[in-house]
């Protein structure tokens, strides 16, 4: 999904990394999967870096 929406925005990954400071590298591995993430890191490439908006829910 990520990697959809920054494409959207005609972003590259050097770009998005550069607007929440974070290399490249770290914004592949996050696109494939291949890396965990903080909620702060989830907020600052949707909110920051894609200009979207992020809703968690929680069911119990």
């Amino acid at each position: 999904m990520l990697r959809e929406a920054r494409e959207r925005k005609h972003l590259t990954q050097d770009q998005l990394g550069e607007i929440i400071d974070k290399k490249r590298s770290f914004i592949s591995r996050i696109e494939n999967d291949a890396s965990n993430m903080t909620l702060k890191t989830l907020y600052d490439i949707v909110e920051k870096g894609l200009g979207g908006k992020i809703k968690i829910q929680i069911d119990l």
